[in-house]
């Protein structure tokens, strides 16, 4: 396993980390699952207190307390549920984030977040207030580092010229292909890194049901799984290719992937010990494809 340095941070992840959000099922399958991930050298785990109401990272810190020193977790803030229990209302406001924190600090049972990051975000947000209670956050020692996750372009700039965070989460595949003309390069510039989402397409890439996908219709992401047939001789090597096409561009430190299973497990492990040595793949399958853009939030 090859390991990035996220940003600026003192902080290495694991070029394939675990998205905890897809841990369904039995609490003790996905702790069993969680310790083969770190077995493995994944040493990095993405959850949010949206996740299952707080259950997904009661979870992530039940199964990684004892491992807390060898590992990073990561968790997301913004989402405030509401008392019924009907839904949730986006709030990025200081004081909110200052309550959020503790909840999620006793969830996940430790005294500190690895990463912290804002679960989305608007251009209208009051960013300064958000900016400084993280920085706050991060000077009583309850985080090490924040980031944002978000797919705006207008966001990800103004937080890159007004804050220090240190990654942006992204959604990023050669079906999503829309962080390769604003983003990547300005980010890799700012010394920011990327944190991977979505790398299969919701599995289109795959072997999911083929339909529609952002801009592509169901026969364009026909073709597309056709020409990815064409460059790899089986599954697992078409994903060693998709995670290599995201990793392939410097400002990427990890791709964050959806684990359920230990067969995805072995199956991700496997892709990723594959992923090198794919330039030539990969430059021709940007050629061939259509690179998509932006069309809101610019």
């Amino acid at each position: 396993m090859r390991y990035n340095q996220l940003g600026d941070s003192e902080l290495k992840v694991s070029e394939i980390s675990f998205g905890c959000m897809s841990l369904k099922g039995r609490k003790k399958d996905n702790i069993e699952l969680l310790h083969k991930a770190i077995d493995y050298g994944i040493n990095y785990f993405d959850t949010a207190d949206l996740y299952d109401a707080g259950e997904n990272e009661k979870i992530v810190g039940e199964a990684l307390k004892e491992k807390r020193s060898d590992i990073l977790i990561a968790t997301k803030v913004g989402n405030e549920m509401r008392a019924d229990g009907s839904g949730w209302d986006w709030n990025p406001r200081k004081s909110y984030i200052l309550r959020a924190v503790e909840d999620s600090l006793r969830r996940l049972q430790t005294d500190y977040i690895d990463l912290y990051q804002l679960h989305g975000g608007t251009i209208e947000d009051p960013m300064e207030e958000s900016i400084e209670a993280f920085e706050l956050l991060k000077s009583q020692g309850k985080i090490r580092a924040y980031g944002i996750s978000s797919i705006r372009p207008n966001v990800i700039k103004k937080y890159a010229e007004m804050s220090n965070m240190v990654s942006v989460m992204m959604q990023y595949s050669l079906l999503d292909r829309r962080p390769e003309e604003e983003c990547l390069d300005f980010l890799q510039e700012k010394g920011i890194s990327v944190m991977v989402r979505g790398a299969y397409a919701k599995g289109l890439l795959l072997d999911k049901p083929l339909k529609s996908y952002l801009n592509w219709s169901e026969e364009e992401v026909g073709y597309v799984r056709e020409l990815l047939k064409g460059e790899a001789r089986n599954l697992s090597e078409i994903r060693s290719l998709t995670l290599s096409y995201c990793l392939s561009h410097p400002a990427v430190a990890s791709v964050v992937s959806g684990i359920r299973t230990v067969d995805q497990l072995h199956e991700s492990i496997e892709a990723i010990a594959r992923a090198s040595d794919m330039e030539e793949k990969i430059s021709k399958l940007k050629d061939l494809l259509p690179q998509n853009i932006y069309q809101d939030h610019r």
